[in-house]
C-alpha cells in the first residue's frame, strides 16, 4: 500500500551544470528529505522531521500551515487551493514571524487593517481576498482553540463588486448569438435558462438531466437544486451531439475544464464578446440577467430562489443584489397600478385650471 505523505514542499532548482533537480522538504521544520517520494529513506526521514518542534511554532505562520493542512482546505477545488497557496505566500511573508500572542493586542486588528488599505489602493479586490483568506485562517484556529479569537473576524470590504446593473439585454444577447461558435450558443442558453453560475455550468454532467429537469449540487452553497427545464432549453439539450460526461464542451468533445483550470470558456467567452463590441458585460451577469427575466415574467422571490439557489433568508435581498431596474419591470407595475381597484382614485385624477395662474 502506497502511504501519501503530507506537509512536503517540492523546490526545483538549476543547477551549475544546466540540469533541473526536484527537492523535497519537510514544511513544518524545514527538513530536507532524502531520496525519492514513497522510498523508505524518505518516509523514514519524514517520521523523523515530524518529531522535531515546527521551525515556527507559536507564530500566525504555524496557524497559516495548520489551516493548509486542514480537511476545510482540502475539499476546495484545485483552482481555489492553488490560488489560497498564491495569497498565503504574501500572508506569511508579511506576517509569518508574527507571534501569536500579539493576536491578542487591541492594536493588533489596525495592523492588519493598514495592510489591507495599502494593498488596496491599487488592487481593492485582491486586498479583500488577502484580509478575507487571513480571517478564515484566524477563524480556523479559534475554532481548534489554538488563538481566542479572530482579531479580523469582519472588515469593510474596499471593492464594489455589485453589478446589478450590469445585465445582458436583448441587443446584447443578438450581437453575441449572431457570430458566436456553437458551443458558444450553448453556453449562454445554458446559462440564461438555469441562472447558475459558471464553476456549475462547465461542470454540469448529461447524467444531471433526465429530460425534463436538471438536478445539481451548487458548489458554492452545497444546495441542491433542480430546475425544470424550460421548452427553448430542452430543444437544445435533445438536439445536442453528446460528446463527452459534459454538457458544454469544446468542439473537439474536450471539457471547459481541467484539474487545474476552469477558466478556458470564460477566456474564449471574453475573446467573442469584445470582438462582438460588447463592453462591461460579464459571463456571471448572465445570473443576475435571468434573475430579471424570471422576475419580468411574474416569478415571485421564492420561484426564483428555487431556481437560482438562493437561500429563502436572503430572499429580501435578492432584488437589491441581482435584481437590475429595467423598462420592462416599469411597465409592468405602471399596467398593475392602472387596473387595481385600490388605486382607481389616483387614475382618475385630472389637472384643473388653477388659481391665480400667471
Amino acid at each position: 500500500m502506497r502511504v501519501k505523505l503530507k506537509g512536503i514542499n517540492t523546490v526545483k532548482k538549476r543547477l551549475a551544470c544546466g540540469t533541473v533537480k526536484t527537492f523535497y522538504y519537510h514544511r513544518a521544520t524545514g527538513t530536507r528529505l532524502p531520496g525519492k517520494p514513497g522510498s523508505d529513506e524518505f518516509i523514514a526521514a519524514h517520521i523523523e522531521a515530524s518529531t522535531i518542534a515546527p521551525k515556527d511554532s507559536g507564530t500566525v505562520a504555524a496557524l497559516i500551515r495548520a489551516y493548509f493542512s486542514s480537511l476545510k482546505f482540502e475539499k476546495k477545488r484545485p483552482t481555489t487551493q492553488r490560488e489560497y497557496k498564491r495569497m498565503a505566500t504574501k500572508l506569511e511573508r508579511e506576517f509569518g514571524t508574527m507571534p501569536m500572542r500579539a493576536l491578542r493586542s487591541l492594536k493588533v486588528r489596525g495592523v492588519f487593517l493598514a495592510y489591507h488599505e495599502s494593498i488596496g489602493r491599487d488592487r481593492p479586490r485582491e486586498a479583500d481576498n488577502r484580509l478575507s483568506l487571513l480571517s478564515a485562517i484566524f477563524s480556523y484556529a479559534a475554532s481548534r482553540g489554538d488563538i481566542a479569537e479572530n482579531p479580523i473576524k469582519s472588515f469593510e470590504r474596499l471593492y464594489d463588486g455589485n453589478r446589478s446593473e450590469k445585465i445582458w439585454l436583448e441587443n446584447d444577447i443578438e450581437r453575441f448569438m449572431a457570430g458566436a461558435s456553437l458551443e458558444l450558443q450553448q453556453a449562454l442558453i445554458l446559462a440564461l435558462h438555469t441562472g447558475q453560475r459558471y464553476g456549475d455550468l462547465v461542470r454540469l454532467r448529461w447524467s444531471d438531466y433526465d429530460g425534463e429537469k436538471i438536478v445539481l449540487r451548487q458548489s458554492k452553497s452545497a444546495r441542491v437544486v433542480a430546475i425544470t427545464v424550460s421548452a427553448t432549453l430542452k430543444r437544445m439539450l435533445d438536439g445536442m451531439v453528446r460528446r463527452g460526461p459534459f454538457i458544454l464542451a469544446r468542439a473537439d468533445g474536450r471539457p471547459w475544464f481541467t484539474e487545474k483550470d476552469d477558466k478556458a470558456l470564460g477566456k474564449a467567452w471574453r475573446e467573442h464578446a469584445k470582438a462582438a463590441g460588447i463592453v462591461d458585460r460579464h459571463f456571471n451577469d448572465l445570473r443576475g440577467t435571468a434573475v430579471t427575466m424570471l422576475a419580468e415574467a411574474g416569478a415571485t422571490v421564492p420561484e426564483i430562489t428555487a431556481i437560482t439557489g438562493h437561500t429563502l433568508k436572503s430572499a429580501n435581498t435578492i432584488l437589491e443584489k441581482y435584481l437590475a431596474r429595467t423598462p420592462a419591470l416599469s411597465r409592468s407595475a405602471i399596467v398593475k397600478f392602472e387596473n387595481a381597484e385600490a388605486t382607481h382614485f389616483a387614475n382618475q385624477l385630472q389637472t384643473k385650471p388653477g388659481k391665480g395662474n400667471a
